[in-house]
């Protein structure tokens, strides 16, 4: 596609959303940052520079439609908004939890989206964006609320591949890594599961595993630019990465009998050779 007019991105005041904003706007979209305090977007505008593009910051709650006030014709929408909450035993996990997950990450997503496909409608054609995460293709103990949120998004566009192909508007999935953001700056500490007795080495054998990542993060601004890449791309597959880390498990999944891949995984939280 080529990058020109209105774009809006989910969840745009800080991290991989306020990057993918400015690489939109870099590459000559009319950007509509939102994000739930738009303060957080203060002087956003005036890193876009030179590239033709632009940015507007609106305030937008994912879980409250009556924030929303989409640009008509909108060519691009990138689902970015997401949550991520202590990580209990299954067992130990409150339904409240559960539901908090899901308003964000899964019902909202579900509304800026349906609000947003008769623009993209009028438009002609465009970009549905979501962006999902590599956990989805590996068993993660003690993630199940937020990778199910991810999985649901993700069966959420192959559905919206086929009903939207005949306007024109492609699907991409974006599932990330490793990114260099506040969220996985939170991620560094062990789950909650570790206070479990029961479940206490497993979350130790998760954490140290996970502390592993430090070296292979992705900046947001180099994400960004693949995702951008990504968008442009009218022959990119469904399925895309954005970091290194990420792309190795994609093609993994891609080329390995899934049985054969849990099966390899497992022993980094259980243990057992």
């Amino acid at each position: 596609m080529d990058a020109s007019g209105p774009a809006v991105v989910t969840g745009a005041s800080r991290g991989i959303g306020r990057a993918v904003a400015l690489a939109l706007a870099r590459r000559g979209f009319d950007v509509l940052a939102t994000m739930r305090n738009p303060d957080a977007g203060a002087g956003l505008a005036d890193q876009v520079a030179s590239g033709g593009g632009s940015i507007d910051v609106a305030r937008m709650d994912v879980t409250d439609p009556d924030t929303f006030a989409l640009p008509d014709e909108v060519r691009v929408l990138v689902n970015n908004a997401a949550v991520e909450r202590e990580h209990p035993a299954f067992e130990a996990t409150s339904m409240e939890l559960w539901r908090a997950m899901y308003e964000t990450n899964v019902f909202g997503l579900i509304e800026v989206t349906r609000a947003a496909i008769p623009s993209m409608r009028r438009a002609g054609g465009g970009v549905l964006c979501n962006m999902t995460s590599s956990s989805i293709l590996a068993p993660v103990p003690f993630f199940g609320p937020y990778r199910s949120t991810k999985a649901a998004v993700s069966a959420i566009g192959e559905s919206l591949r086929a009903e939207l192909a005949p306007f024109g508007i492609r699907v991409l999935e974006i599932m990330p890594g490793p990114i260099d953001t506040d969220m996985l700056a939170d991620s560094a500490r062990p789950p909650v599961a570790i206070e479990d007795p029961d479940y206490a080495a497993m979350a130790q054998r998760y954490f140290e595993g996970r502390s592993g990542v430090e070296d292979q993060k992705t900046s947001t601004a180099d994400a960004a630019d693949a995702i951008v890449d990504a968008i442009l791309d009218d022959d990119a597959p469904l399925r895309m990465a954005c970091d290194p880390l990420a792309q190795g498990l994609l093609d993994a999944w891609r080329t390995t009998p899934d049985e054969d891949l849990m099966r390899a995984m497992l022993p980094a939280w259980t243990g057992e050779a």
